[in-house]
């Protein structure tokens, strides 16, 4: 049995943060043939559904970097590694040593609820009253949040330079991992997700490949966060936009995600 994961951002998705028509297509077209496929993103759920609702993904799905899993047929969240009250604390001082807002990502009873102190950086506000604010997650106070709610990451954005130093002083502690990239909202700016670091994608696609009793991984990806699961996976491609460590990685270099690499390639792969 073939399992493919996608990783959404960079990889299945376009430039426009949307699932293409084409991309879509071709989804329908695995379906068709049994083929079996998910997604594995560092996205959390509510901001994964906002973008990719309306498409059925059937099977267990990996969100926020493998701390959640998803089991549709369950109706059942599963959370892997939350952060412990010792891992929030250091995140949050280094956050705001640096003046910047940490966003502090919880489940609790199967709902996301966002913590955060009052935003600093108009990038800050505007990521809470026109993204947060679409999307289906409580968005609370940080006076608000106590030990009843369980913490999947903490999510910041801003300028490059605090957030490479935010970045490289929390990949120092051995308990978290924090991943970082380019902010659609504009060159000049970074965002930044720390989780514990034995959350990560290829754990997760470990479990649901011995759950559903896949003999051959395949995976798609294009950052660091990816990397886990290029280790574990059978075959591993990487759109042409990819980071150059995980082009090293993979078995192939497949089209841009601008142009659909991804879909493309599964159709020929697959003899779609």
């Amino acid at each position: 049995m073939d399992l493919i994961f996608f990783d959404l951002d960079g990889t299945l998705l376009n430039g426009q943060s949307e699932l293409s028509g084409y991309t879509r297509d071709t989804l329908g077209l695995l379906k068709d043939k049994n083929i079996a496929y998910t997604v594995a993103t560092g996205r959390t759920m509510v901001s994964a559904h906002h973008i990719i609702g309306d498409h059925d993904f059937a099977l267990p799905q990996i969100y926020n970097n493998g701390a959640t899993i998803w089991q549709p047929d369950e109706n059942e969240l599963i959370l892997h590694n939350a952060l412990d009250a010792n891992d929030i604390a250091i995140i949050v001082d280094v956050a705001r040593q640096h003046r910047i807002t940490p966003f502090v990502n919880t489940i609790k009873n199967h709902e996301h609820f966002i913590f955060h102190a009052p935003t600093i950086h108009e990038v800050e506000s505007n990521l809470v009253n026109k993204y947060f604010a679409k999307t289906k997650a409580s968005i609370l106070p940080i006076e608000a949040f106590d030990a009843q709610y369980e913490v999947t990451n903490i999510s910041m954005i801003g300028l490059k330079a605090p957030i490479v130093s935010i970045w490289k002083a929390l990949n120092a502690v051995d308990s978290l991992v924090a991943y970082s990239g380019t902010a659609h909202e504009g060159e000049e700016y970074n965002w930044i997700d720390v989780h514990h670091r034995l959350a990560n994608k290829g754990s997760a696609v470990s479990l649901l490949k011995q759950q559903l009793n896949a003999n051959n991984v395949i995976c798609f990806g294009d950052g660091d966060n990816d990397l886990t699961m290029f280790d574990i996976a059978d075959e591993r491609y990487a759109p042409e936009n990819a980071l150059a460590e995980i082009k090293d990685k993979a078995t192939g270099v497949i089209g841009h995600h601008h142009q659909d690499g991804v879909a493309h390639f599964l159709r020929e792969r697959f003899s779609l």
